[in-house]
């Protein structure tokens, strides 16, 4: 049996690992049906150029098994579904088949209200306990989920561990700015505008200021990297987007 963190931070405060689950679920529960406007309005729509870029960094392929975990409202599913059908339709092969799993049953729900692609699976799941099977799957990602998981290490590992062999993994997720005045610039916009967006949206403040606070105690580009190493996974490489904002880890279950 694996052991888990004992502590795990949620925002600016660290807390038991387990109450992190409810807390984060409590979050989530809160945000579900605004959470796609709440992404545009927070990031100007450049998390869909964000998105964009990693779902082609994944390149799907026909007849793949892609699970995309905290997959939420099916956003990168979608694309990854359209992208295999276009290369089936260049190549032949058979239907790829995409699976989102997010812990939180109103985020799915939201999905599936909002509408799916053929190719697409929807179940309710734990990051650190998948229920999937070993090595059965050809692509693993987790895009703006990682960070709300109580312990980042067991995720990794159980990403490894469903990975078929030369499997690819691939995180999206907000970032450490590598140019000071972006940073500067960043925090000042994310703390003073972000909680006031959620609160006038979602008539919820403390959800986005968790949120905010989550992204700025995550670690840094090298030592996710080193994260995702030590899980056991090679060849790891990072894409920085918007200056780094966010970045693209991307590896190799080899």
């Amino acid at each position: 049996m694996t052991e888990t963190a004992a502590t795990s931070s949620f925002g600016f405060r660290d807390v038991d690992a387990r109450e992190k689950v409810r807390l984060v679920r409590g979050v989530f529960d809160s945000v579900a049906s605004s959470y796609d406007l709440m992404n545009d309005l927070m990031s100007g729509g450049v998390h869909r150029l964000w998105k964009d870029a990693a779902a082609a960094k994944l390149n799907p392929r026909p007849g793949e098994v892609i699970l995309d975990v905290a997959g939420g409202t099916g956003d990168m599913a979608r694309r990854y579904s359209k992208l295999a059908r276009r290369a089936q339709e260049r190549r032949g092969g058979a239907d790829a088949a995409v699976i989102v799993l997010d812990y939180n049953a109103e985020m799915i729900l939201a999905g599936v209200q909002k509408g799916g692609e053929p190719e697409m699976v929807w179940t309710v799941g734990d990051a650190m306990k998948l229920p999937i099977p070993d090595a059965s799957v050809d692509a693993y990602s987790i895009s703006f989920g990682i960070r709300n998981v109580a312990d980042i290490p067991v995720a990794l590992r159980e990403a490894r561990r469903v990975l078929k062999p030369g499997g690819r993994f691939l995180c999206l997720e907000f970032s450490r700015p590598t140019a000071e005045a972006v940073r500067k610039a960043y925090d000042a916009w994310s703390f003073n505008a972000i909680p006031a967006i959620g609160q006038w949206v979602a008539k919820d403040r403390d959800s986005y200021q968790y949120l905010v606070e989550s992204i700025r105690r995550f670690p840094d580009q090298p030592t996710f990297k080193a994260m995702i190493e030590d899980a056991g996974f090679r060849n790891v490489a990072v894409t920085n987007l918007s200056g780094g904002v966010a970045a693209i880890h991307f590896g190799w279950a080899i």
